[in-house]
């Protein structure tokens, strides 16, 4: 959840769940924190557990390697990067009762260790001898590969949303962030609204732009808010919407109807998806070559005794 935006779905949960993949590559294990306890915290300290620091280093990290649009999305999401700070001073604490304990010692634990190393060591080898060219796909293998697939290529209905959001901090002040909340939607029906989410909005994210979000498909905003959406006609404002993050008031600036995709809509995509495959052919096609360049030998015998044991 976040008062950013009205994305679905984003809050506490999922950006811890966001820190966790971000810092793996597609396909690993979560070890990234496999010694968080250990690892020399660089620049100022932002936050501490006891003897365990987040570091801005560590910060600054977790934004460089998440997509612009969603790293933009938390810049604005204060609640939700303090959970995900508390989530890494968790997993430190934790660590470090169990490195006390001797846990990274245990042979089940050594082995798994082992075994996911050298699956990110042969990943990265991988992606390593299959790199795909800079220059690929070209922009006709992108316009082949378009006509292929334009008919699947649609954009869904979108609404460009303006919102004045407050935050209730304490349960103490609802009543008076509620009170306020309907003013403002008075006035923002009878006034400027850009005028009155650039002075009250406390939004950052989208204060500074008269309180405008942007085009967002139905589907990515709150099951609140799409509720509210969904009645309104273009330039209309809506009551104040209570969501976990606070109170919205909503303006529709524009509903833009569902339509075939161009091309320069989806060229991010389809460049993303032609080299995702060139890759995978790439990986097959340097595996098999070791088989074709090698005598591979099965000993049956010691294979069915292995499947026996196992029943």
């Amino acid at each position: 959840m976040t008062s950013r935006t009205f994305w679905a779905g984003t809050g506490a949960l999922a950006v811890i769940a966001v820190a966790v993949a971000l810092v793996l590559r597609p396909g690993e294990e979560p070890i990234a924190a496999a010694h968080p306890a250990a690892t020399e915290v660089k620049g100022p300290v932002l936050a501490s557990l006891g003897e365990q620091k987040v570091g801005s280093d560590e910060l600054k990290t977790l934004l460089a390697q998440l997509p612009e649009p969603t790293r933009e999305h938390l810049r604005g999401d204060r609640p939700a990067l303090e959970a995900w700070i508390r989530a890494r001073l968790a997993e430190k604490a934790l660590y470090r009762q169990a490195e006390a304990k001797g846990w990274p010692q245990r042979p089940d634990v050594e082995a798994q260790t082992r075994a996911v190393s050298e699956q990110i060591v042969l990943r990265d080898y991988l992606a390593s001898v299959t790199r795909v060219p800079d220059d690929y796909p070209s922009q006709a293998e992108l316009e082949q590969a378009y006509q292929a697939t334009k008919d699947e290529l649609r954009l869904p209905v979108r609404y460009r949303l303006s919102q004045i959001f407050l935050r209730v901090e304490n349960p103490k002040d609802d009543e008076a962030v509620v009170k306020q909340a309907q003013a403002l939607a008075k006035q923002a029906r009878d006034g400027n609204f850009a005028t009155l989410a650039r002075e009250h909005s406390q939004d950052t994210g989208t204060a500074a732009q008269g309180g405008d979000s942007g085009l967002q498909a139905l589907d990515q905003l709150l099951p609140e808010v799409r509720e509210v959406v969904t009645r309104l006609k273009v330039d209309g404002v809506s009551e104040p919407v209570r969501t976990a993050a606070g109170l919205h008031i909503i303006k529709l600036v524009e509903q833009q109807p569902a339509r075939a995709a161009t091309l320069e809509e989806v060229t991010p995509q389809l460049t993303q998806l032609l080299r995702a495959q060139r890759q995978e052919q790439l990986v097959r096609n340097y595996v098999n070559g070791m088989f074709d360049s090698a005598t591979l030998s099965i000993d049956g015998a010691a294979l069915n005794q292995v499947l026996e044991a196992s029943r």
